[in-house]
């Protein structure tokens, strides 16, 4: 996925050189850059698999998800699924000025489902969040955490094939983490799949079968979680010490031993695609 941006950027290397070309500039068209987003990535998702997808910001990640559920058009490549991913998220749709029972309401409303489903989901929606005792209250009195369990437990009312989850789970206590976790094991034994991105590497290791890595749109990895979360913290440690030799050397590792993916004709006569 590559984008076409527009730059005011100069050719000079000083402050100095930049500003005087920027100056130069105003009043005429910008120059365009091409910025590669994300390199070519091939992977297959198998059913009932919980994905979890890494990686330092601007790595891609959300690139990526949106190119999976359709929001992105690739700039080459193809994306084939067994049904429409469905993205997990309702803040956008979230009033704070409104209770958590009415956000309740009108989050489901904003994820497609009848008043009746609501009416069937709608004890197992404040079990989740926890917020019984507050759930009458205006959203903006809850913490960010107590909001944060609200969203998580509103957009998990549906149950889609492909889940797609963007920056969920970010605050819990360990009753809620356990509820998470039942609610994750649910998702992914009725969907077809579940990725999960999330910077808390302990979420991805209780919910998550396989792990896949980004850095800087390229794929350093694909497979099991504990291998993938020990090298990324390897990664990112050589990164905070500012030792950028070791941190190329473990990029380097990871992507010389990335295997190759093909796709293979089930014994059905039907073809299973990958990503």
């Amino acid at each position: 996925m590559s984008y076409r941006v527009a730059s005011s950027g100069g050719a000079g290397n000083s402050e100095a050189e930049q500003a005087t070309s920027l100056f130069k500039r105003l009043g005429r068209s910008a120059s365009t850059v091409e910025v590669r987003a994300l390199a070519p990535v091939s992977f297959v998702a198998e059913q009932g698999e919980a994905i979890g997808v890494i990686g330092l910001n601007g790595s891609g990640k959300s690139t990526l998800m949106n190119l999976l559920c359709g929001k992105l058009q690739p700039t080459e490549g193809a994306v084939y699924a067994s049904s429409t991913p469905t993205m997990l998220g309702v803040s956008a749709a979230l009033v704070p000025d409104l209770s958590g029972a009415q956000n309740i309401m009108l989050g489901c409303l904003a994820l497609g489902m009848t008043h009746v489903q609501i009416a069937a989901k709608y004890e197992s929606i404040m079990e989740l969040s926890g917020l019984e005792g507050s759930i009458n209250l205006p959203m903006r009195s809850y913490s960010s955490g107590m909001s944060s369990r609200l969203r998580f437990a509103i957009a998990t009312a549906i149950d889609p094939e492909i889940l797609i989850i963007d920056e969920a789970l970010n605050t819990g206590d360990d009753e809620f983490r356990d509820r998470t976790k039942r609610r994750m094991d649910n998702l992914r034994a009725q969907a077809g799949c579940v990725f999960l991105v999330s910077h808390s590497l302990k979420t991805i290791q209780d919910l998550c079968t396989r792990v896949i890595w980004l850095d800087k749109g390229d794929l350093l990895f694909d497979g099991d979680p504990e291998v993938a979360l020990n090298w990324y913290r390897r990664y990112t440690k050589e990164l905070a010490n500012k030792d950028r030799f070791a941190a190329a050397k473990v990029r380097r590792r990871m992507l010389n031993d990335l295997r190759p993916v093909s796709v293979q004709p089930l014994a059905t006569g039907r073809r299973k695609w990958g990503v």
